[in-house]
């Protein structure tokens, strides 16, 4: 099972309630980041945002921008309501709840102390690694009929061509075309360039490849 620590972004650049925000605005852009997990005493309260701090001061091009920045404080602005993940939580669940909520990060934190911070692109390079889009392959879309087995006929038509399965997630429910058959769309990625051939067994067999659009009939 991937977890959060699995993902998470282990060397963390921390701010206090007190510091300036041209400083924190500064940091952000100097490492490429866009979230700064706010510590107090040790303790985690809050989080500020590259926007939060934006936001608070006249728009870029005001001769009153800069004197702003240095007068506005990170604890004026920070978001004190601050919603943490455990190293040990499953990944799914941490990137679930940063959808629910609207966030784009997530500090982790690890008996009372942190540990770690998941952030979007944290979780979007997962998923590019979970579905195997960074090995070279071919990603195949299969509606198949929604009833035990259906996926392993599938797989086994692969395992006869000699073609590996990277990875394989099942979608949406979603009828076949005569619009009473009930299935299910899947979607492999497999291990091959050219997936003509798995693509004519496949269709032969009863299936609707959904993806590639044009593939050959």
């Amino acid at each position: 099972m991937l977890l959060v620590e699995d993902s998470m972004t282990r060397e963390v650049l921390t701010v206090s309630p007190e510091t300036r925000a041209d400083e924190a605005l500064a940091l952000c852009r100097e490492r490429r980041i866009r979230h700064l997990p706010v510590l107090e005493d040790g303790n985690l309260v809050g989080v500020v945002s590259d926007r939060d701090l934006r936001s608070a001061t006249p728009a870029l091009g005001d001769p009153a921008r800069a004197a702003a920045l240095r007068r506005l404080r990170v604890g004026e602005v920070m978001s004190r309501e601050v919603l943490t993940a455990r190293p040990d939580e499953p990944i799914e669940v941490a990137a679930n709840r940063m959808r629910e909520k609207g966030i784009g990060c997530l500090p982790v934190v690890e008996d009372g102390s942190l540990v770690g911070i998941l952030t979007t692109s944290d979780v979007m390079e997962t998923l590019v690694y979970l579905v195997g889009a960074n090995e070279p392959g071919s990603r195949l879309e299969v509606l198949m009929p929604d009833r035990p087995g259906t996926l392993a006929g599938v797989a086994g038509i692969f395992g006869e061509l000699g073609i590996n399965i990277v990875s394989v997630a099942t979608g949406p429910r979603q009828k076949f075309p005569d619009g009473e058959t009930p299935g299910r769309v899947a979607v492999f990625r497999v291990d091959t360039i050219d997936p003509s051939r798995a693509i004519e067994v496949l269709r032969r067999a009863g299936y609707v490849v959904l993806w590639p659009p044009q593939a050959p009939r």
